[in-house]
C-alpha cells in the first residue's frame, strides 16, 4: 500500500506560507484561504452551504483548481469559485 501525498508548510516570513505538495507544486495557503473565507461567507449568507465551521470541500477543491490555473486575484478567485460552485449546484438540481 502506497502512502498519500505528502504535504509540508513551509514558512518563508510571517506574510508568506506556501503549501509544498511532493516538492513539486506551491501554493500561497493565505490567498486560498483568504479567498475561501470570501465565497463560505456569501454562499452561506445566501444558504447555498450550511452554516458551520466545517470546511466545504467542493468549495475548496474549486479554489485550489482556480488557483493552479493562474488566477492569484483574491477577489476574483473568490467570485470565480462562488459562479462555479452555483453553476455546479444548479446542475446537480437538475439531474
Amino acid at each position: 500500500m502506497e502512502p498519500g501525498p505528502r504535504a509540508a508548510v513551509v514558512s518563508l516570513d510571517r506574510r508568506d506560507t506556501m503549501l509544498v505538495e511532493r516538492g513539486l507544486q506551491t501554493m500561497n495557503v493565505e490567498l486560498v484561504s483568504d479567498a475561501y473565507a470570501i465565497a463560505a461567507n456569501y454562499l452561506r449568507r445566501s444558504g447555498a452551504i450550511p452554516d458551520t465551521l466545517v470546511t466545504n470541500e467542493r468549495l475548496l477543491e474549486i479554489l485550489v483548481k482556480l488557483f493552479q490555473h493562474g488566477e492569484f486575484n483574491k477577489i476574483r478567485l473568490a467570485n470565480k469559485a462562488i459562479v462555479r460552485f452555483e453553476a455546479q449546484g444548479e446542475a446537480r438540481a437538475v439531474a
